[in-house]
């Protein structure tokens, strides 16, 4: 018997297999079986009779190939056959070129993408470049005008000595002449003028500076640090555009908040409590005053932004799906966890092996956090003056990572204010 593909007419079916008829038979009263099945059936039986009608035949009757259902049943296949080559073939083309359309926009907007960040990256370096060669022109002509001016000194110092000296010769030799003089009264006339001491410079005191003078070139170095912090401001701004295509809708996760932690109902913010709260057993939850998001990321890139406005301390990064969640955590990327940590409003640490500290030159409202799963790299923005603030590099990524946030001790209300997601993930969406 056949296997049927779906609901077919009873004209096709045998009553017997309830199936597509396979080599169809007829019995003398007039009733279509598959040849299989009514053989099989009549085997079982002591007396041939019609399995539909019941009547009974004498002795096993020659059954009769039912060439008109073969043939009815053979232009149905067909039909279907056409049918499921007019519909689901015919999808399958579609969704097929319609895949190829878009593998063709995505090669385009990436070419585009590329041709306009080339430009940009061309620009940036252009105008680097410039800076610098307009450093160094200034440098080395400031350098050459003091050479010069070296260089004149020195001719006119060497000027004025080879005239002293000139003069003492001719002193010396009115000196030798006088001195061989029979005539006494002359000699005593020119006595006074001739020994007395000529008025001559005191040279010792008087030197070239051999050292070149280095103020241009801090000069020039401070003007060179100046175009590079604007460059790099440019930068940066082109870094956060590029990292906030990458948004997702982040949501914290209750089973892992710490009992003294509070979410909001449509958990998007957190803060610190001072009573503990009445909250379920659960190996999730942390020891230590953080909560991670629901959303995990295995591979890709995510990006997601919270508001931090008005307060003195808090914590923000990515966690480990295995990162130990008994008792305090070790901040570092070794225990699993790339973080940023605020202290007393300006004090910024980086949980980094070694751990750096700094003063960001600005109070951000709103932090980005940007991962790169592939490339190993977390980077935190200061989203309202479009800055980086630091990036942890090379790193090996092995577990599922989760947005991790802290919002800090309370401190008598001073650090109240709570951790907010940012809408733009879900905007983005």
């Amino acid at each position: 018997m056949a296997s049927s593909s779906g609901p077919l007419n009873e004209e096709l079916q045998c009553s017997i297999c309830l199936d597509v008829f396979t080599d169809p038979v007829t019995t003398p009263c007039g009733h279509n079986f598959c040849r299989t099945c009514l053989n099989k059936f009549w085997t079982n039986t002591q007396t041939c009779f019609c399995p539909s009608c019941k009547v009974t035949f004498s002795k096993r009757t020659d059954l009769m190939i039912n060439t008109n259902r073969g043939t009815i049943m053979g232009g149905k296949v067909t039909m279907i056959q056409r049918a499921l080559k007019n519909t689901d073939v015919q999808q399958m083309i579609q969704n097929k070129m319609k895949k190829i359309q878009e593998i063709q926009h995505s090669v385009e907007l990436r070419k585009r993408n590329t041709e306009k960040e080339k430009s940009a990256s061309v620009e940036l370096f252009t105008d680097l470049s410039r800076s610098i060669e307009r450093c160094q022109s200034e440098l080395l002509k400031m350098m050459e005008e003091q050479q010069k001016a070296a260089e004149k000194q020195a001719e006119d110092l060497i000027k004025e000595l080879q005239q002293e000296i000139t003069d003492l010769k001719k002193r010396n030799s009115e000196l030798e002449q006088i001195s061989h003089t029979d005539d006494h009264l002359h000699l005593l006339q020119m006595y006074s003028s001739l020994y007395s001491r000529p008025h001559i410079k005191n040279w010792t005191e008087i030197s070239i500076d051999t050292d070149v003078n280095v103020l241009p070139l801090h000069r020039a170095l401070t003007q060179l640090k100046k175009t590079h912090k604007a460059l790099n401001k440019k930068l940066s701004k082109s870094g956060l555009g590029w990292a906030q295509k990458y948004a997702v809708d982040v949501t914290l996760d209750p089973d892992t908040v710490n009992p003294y932690l509070i979410l909001s109902d449509d958990g998007k913010q957190v803060r610190h409590g001072d009573i503990k709260q009445d909250v379920p057993e659960n190996p999730k939850r942390f020891d230590d005053y953080c909560v991670l998001a629901k959303q995990g990321f295995s591979s890709g890139r995510f990006y997601y932004e919270v508001q931090v406005k008005g307060k003195t301390g808090w914590s923000l990064g990515v966690a480990r799906e295995s990162i130990n969640r008994m008792g305090d955590i070790s901040p570092s990327p070794e225990d699993g966890l790339w973080s940023m940590v605020l202290i007393n409003r300006r004090q910024y640490i980086a949980c980094d092996n070694p751990a750096a500290a700094f003063s960001h030159r600005t109070t951000p409202e709103i932090v980005g956090v940007f991962v790169d799963y592939e490339e190993g790299l977390v980077s935190f923005y200061d989203v309202g003056s479009s800055s980086h603030i630091y990036s942890f590099t090379g790193q090996t990524f092995t577990d599922k990572l989760y947005p991790y946030f802290g919002p800090g001790l309370n401190d008598k209300g001073k650090n109240s204010n709570p951790l907010i997601i940012s809408p733009r993930g879900a905007a983005s969406k």
